[in-house]
């Protein structure tokens, strides 16, 4: 697949899932838009290192996707710097884990805006240019949460189960336009996030952070393996493809068998 000539823009992409993915469309000549929290020499060189994997070009913006003017000024960027998006792929998320008459007013709300508003507003911002090409391609980067739950993650299941509805109707309203949003629902990924989680889980039963890793697998994965950041790189990519043209509205799996239990 050559994407020279296209842009894509990836939200939370300094780490992770969204680094993976970005590193895959660079390597495959599209130009790159990556947003995420970074320090400064850090995103240089993420940005120095994407730009040298091809012939597309790689820059970062700064924005706080919880507020509406930062992602107005991302699109506003992106647009200046390339005219416009071809790809969105919302990938920017949180956790917090609590029950839920533990989980606070205010990390509810965050997280919200981040896993669930930033992409509404990333979707309905990024149309319009994707109509005008009469081409477009929306990767929703949801979980396996956002088919199945798990307790104490009433914030993060809700986001993942809204963000599935959300690529339903987007699919819908795009099916005739050559334009396809399509949710990705990983698994277990072995992420900065993830890690956290681990450690966390790791400290609270005094057991290893190994054990807690393999604990926490058997639970719900059935292949007892994390997947692979680049594997959804990879997915992504084919979704941006001719053979994945009538693919659109749909909720893909990759978690090791998990909601097929």
């Amino acid at each position: 697949m050559n994407l020279k000539g296209k842009t894509a823009i990836r939200t939370g992409a300094t780490s992770g899932i969204g680094y993976a993915i970005a590193e895959t469309l660079a390597k495959n000549d599209c130009n790159v838009v990556i947003n995420g929290f970074a320090d400064l020499k850090e995103i240089a060189n993420i940005v120095g290192y994407l730009s040298s994997l091809g012939q597309g070009k790689a820059v970062h913006c700064d924005s706080d996707l919880t507020k509406i003017e930062d992602i107005q000024n991302l699109i506003q960027f992106t647009r200046e710097n390339f005219g416009g998006v071809d790809i969105l792929v919302n990938n920017a998320g949180m956790q917090h884990v609590a029950p839920i008459e533990d989980f606070s007013v205010e990390q509810w709300d965050k997280l919200i805006a981040l896993d669930l508003s930033a992409c509404f507003h990333m979707i309905r911002l990024c149309l319009p240019f994707m109509k005008a090409k009469k081409w477009g391609r929306i990767i929703n980067i949801a979980s396996a949460h956002g088919l199945v739950a798990s307790v104490n993650k009433v914030g993060y299941v809700t986001a993942k189960h809204g963000l599935v509805g959300m690529t339903k109707v987007v699919g819908l309203e795009t099916a005739r336009e050559n334009i396809t949003c399509n949710a990705i629902c990983p698994g277990w990924v072995l992420t900065p996030l993830v890690e956290k989680q681990i450690e966390e889980r790791a400290q609270k039963q005094k057991i290893s952070v190994e054990q807690a890793s393999q604990d926490l697998l058997i639970e719900k994965q059935p292949s007892g393996a994390f997947v692979k950041p680049e594997s959804i790189g990879e997915m992504v990519l084919f979704l941006t493809t001719e053979a994945a043209s009538q693919i659109t509205g749909a909720a893909l799996s990759i978690d090791g068998g998990w909601v097929a239990q």
